[in-house]
């Protein structure tokens, strides 16, 4: 019989076999997702697109059965669930009228998200000990996912004052994620949550990089043997004092005693 520990084990080699293929595919998934967004699709990348999604479900099965703990496994997977979901329903007659819905739009937006997701595990895999390089990276892929929905939702076909073309909301994202902002907002429900999503980012994003320079500078500061801040050397020499005067005490004590 299989133990826990095993099964755990098992999990983990194979989350790191998968890692690179998965990254590659999460890339051509997110492709995918923004041409359709913007427009841009054709029989081969949908054919595509729904080769990479069974590939995604048959790995998220078999994760599920390695998984020693079917539960948490769920509560922690549940918004890659809601992603692998979403586009089934293109797929079934039933929903071929919410094409023309107001439900269309919020399952779009759903799936913007649960490809951010993706992305995000992808490269969190793979640039787990670059910091930087995994922000940057991240950053990267929601301005471009993030352009591809806001275009979608904010058309100017479809809302007055909307974007024009895909460049057109790559700009306004891209200062939308760095604060400056423009003179437009979004007008659709969908819009307006996606533009939330982006600023809470972005926000994120502004933390982490004004600590990161932060420290950069503060680590040069460290480093100048006159500087504000004392560095690892002059740490090494107070704590070389410090285990002197230590031993000055106990050999005092000795003496007097």
């Amino acid at each position: 019989m299989v133990t826990q520990d095993e099964r755990w084990i098992e999990l983990d080699e194979l989350e790191r076999w998968l890692r690179t293929p998965m990254l590659v595919l999460s890339f051509g998934w997110l492709v995918i997702v923004v041409l359709e967004l913007i427009g841009e699709t054709n029989e081969l990348l949908t054919t595509v697109g729904t080769m990479i999604w069974i590939v995604f479900i048959i790995e998220f099965l078999i994760r599920f059965a390695l998984a020693p703990e079917k539960r948490p496994f769920l509560r922690t997977n549940w918004l890659t669930i809601i992603a692998l979901v979403v586009p089934a329903l293109r797929l079934v007659r039933v929903f071929a009228i919410l094409r023309a819905a107001r439900l269309l739009r919020g399952l779009r937006l759903v799936r913007i998200v649960g490809t951010a997701n993706r992305g995000m595990n992808a490269l969190r895999s793979t640039l787990a000990r670059r910091r930087f390089g995994y922000v940057a990276g991240l950053t990267m892929l929601v301005i471009a996912l993030g352009s591809a929905g806001m275009l979608s939702f904010e058309s100017a076909g479809e809302v007055e004052g909307g974007f024009i073309s895909y460049w057109d909301a790559l700009w306004w994202t891209a200062m939308l994620l760095t604060s400056i902002g423009s003179e437009y907002w979004p007008v659709t429900t969908e819009g307006r949550l996606l533009c939330v999503l982006l600023s809470i980012y972005g926000f994120a994003v502004f933390g982490y990089l004004t600590a990161t320079l932060a420290s950069f500078f503060i680590g040069r500061d460290a480093e100048q043997p006159e500087g504000p801040v004392a560095g690892s050397g002059e740490m090494a020499e107070l704590k070389a004092e410090l285990q002197a005067l230590r031993l000055a005490l106990e050999r005092s004590g000795r003496i007097s005693d």
